[in-house]
């Protein structure tokens, strides 16, 4: 089976940011450009947008409860398996930090320690969020450790502000989700 005719994987994560209603967006254009995608979100991104709009637009069952019973499969290892590449839509700062910290107290962040595939993070955050000392710390670390980062753009936040921190376009995630898979989806290395 040829690069051009296998089926392109992508789980989807999604934070407790604003932007977490972008996700809508940026599920719905994988799908549409043949895509098999599952979603996993935080507690908090269910505040901003409901699993049922995700579990619509992709197609299948969205995985938020790390203790749901309801289907034999270890949720975080299943997902980490079956994903070409993950990436995270509206990367907030506490989930940044919890990566960089190996931090695995949710489904996502589990879901992210087991995943040998590439990871992409695209942040939203407040400005000021975005250029604390920190965030840029476990940004700098993360980089180092091959997981690549989209965005954040600079425009209109949520705040009431222009500024740096804006998730990247919807567009521009998914352009750069689509040039991982024309490079292939090998499964023999962490981060490409």
């Amino acid at each position: 089976m040829t690069g051009a005719t296998m089926a392109k994987r992508v789980v989807v994560g999604v934070c407790g940011s604003i932007a977490a209603y972008k996700a809508a967006e940026v599920v719905s254009a994988l799908r549409q450009r043949g895509w098999q995608v599952r979603v996993v979100m935080t507690e908090a991104a269910t505040r901003f947008i409901t699993p049922l709009t995700l579990e619509t637009l992709s197609g299948n069952r969205v995985a938020v409860d790390m203790f749901d019973r309801s289907n034999w499969e270890i949720a975080h290892i299943a997902l980490s398996e079956f994903a070409d590449v993950l990436v995270i839509v509206g990367a907030t700062a506490d989930v940044i930090g919890k990566i960089a910290s190996g931090i695995c107290d949710d489904l996502l962040t589990c879901t992210v320690a087991a995943c040998d595939r590439p990871v992409f993070l695209a942040p939203a955050m407040n400005e000021r969020m975005w250029k604390n000392s920190i965030v840029q710390e476990n940004v700098g670390k993360l980089t180092r450790l091959g997981y690549r980062f989209i965005g954040p753009d600079t425009g209109y936040l949520a705040c009431g502000k222009e500024g740096v921190g804006r998730l990247a376009d919807p567009s521009t995630i998914v352009e750069r989700l689509e040039k991982v898979a024309c490079r292939g989806r090998g499964r023999t290395g962490r981060r490409r």
